[in-house]
């Protein structure tokens, strides 16, 4: 299928540039990075932008790497190469397992993280693992960079906290200082290419101290603060989950859709959940199954 909306075609040399040209705009603009969202709403009419910035060019979006107690992950950067990461897969094997489940080869070799929560839909893969890391986007406008808390990014089905002149150069987590277990669970129709239908990142760390974030059973991803609260302190066991579980239905709204019913979401997610508790346990403990191998 082609393009066939009109629209200007600007590639900025940097990220002035880049801020400069959507604030000249005022929104109705689309940046591409990877494309594989945005190409497919240009062929079908979704998004009919006024002009369209190419920042592929920009050296200072596609770098990777730790920066003080932080970890950076340019807005170029694609899926491919963060699960290539020594570091992404050392300090936040969550991420690494989560973005394995991203598509395929073919489409994590040009997505990139920053175009993935910058399309946030409710299924996407990245969102449960940088909510757990507590994650913050760069965002910079023609004025000013701002800093966004992921829990405040996320504002509705495809929508995000980004204004119409900002551009995100970065996403930033903070490297823990302690270890850390945690699991990517993931629930698909079949093992290869899918959209979740349910999907959960658990992260634990000394202390009993939990951090939980759903997706693809609501309008946007999000931690499950209330059996974080429950759990908090508490060495885990069989009594506990089953307490826990029971809180599933207040943490989440599934809907039903043709990939799964409501019904199937919510009693998978109380499954997931259990797994995904006693993977992390036992992964902090130096046991359990190797992260990437699922659990489901």
């Amino acid at each position: 299928m082609p393009i066939t909306a009109q629209f200007d075609y600007h590639k900025p040399k940097d990220v002035p540039e880049a801020a400069a040209l959507l604030s000249r705009y005022k929104g109705r603009a689309q940046v591409l990075a990877g494309g594989t969202d945005l190409i497919v709403w240009l062929k079908t009419g979704v998004k009919t932008p006024e002009a369209v910035i190419d920042v592929k060019g920009i050296p200072e979006l596609w770098h990777l790497d730790a920066q003080g107690d932080a970890l950076r992950v340019g807005s170029r950067v694609t899926f491919t190469e963060l699960i290539e990461s020594e570091l992404v897969k050392k300090h936040f094997p969550v991420l690494w397992e989560a973005g394995r489940t991203v598509a395929s080869c073919g489409v994590r070799n040009r997505a990139t993280l920053a175009g993935n929560i910058c399309s946030a839909i409710p299924s996407l893969d990245a969102a449960p693992a940088l909510l757990v890391h507590e994650a913050r986007v760069r965002a910079r406008g023609s004025a000013e960079e701002r800093s966004i808390p992921m829990s405040e990014w996320f504002i509705g089905p495809k929508r995000t906290a980004l204004l119409g002149d900002e551009l995100v150069t970065a996403v930033e987590l903070p490297i823990p200082n302690k270890k850390t277990g945690g699991c990517y669970v993931k629930l698909g129709r079949y093992q290869g290419e899918d959209l979740a239908q349910a999907g959960l990142a658990v992260l634990i760390e000394p202390g009993n101290s939990y951090r939980l974030a759903f997706c693809a059973v609501g309008p946007v991803p999000a931690r499950a603060r209330r059996i974080e609260a429950l759990l908090r302190g508490k060495k885990l066991s069989d009594p506990l989950i089953a307490k826990a579980q029971k809180l599933v239905a207040q943490e989440i709204s599934p809907i039903s859709d043709l990939r799964a019913s409501k019904e199937y979401r919510l009693q998978m997610a109380k499954v997931m959940l259990e797994r995904g508790l006693k993977t992390a346990a036992a992964r902090l403990a130096g046991k359990g199954p190797a992260y990437g191998a699922s659990v489901l």
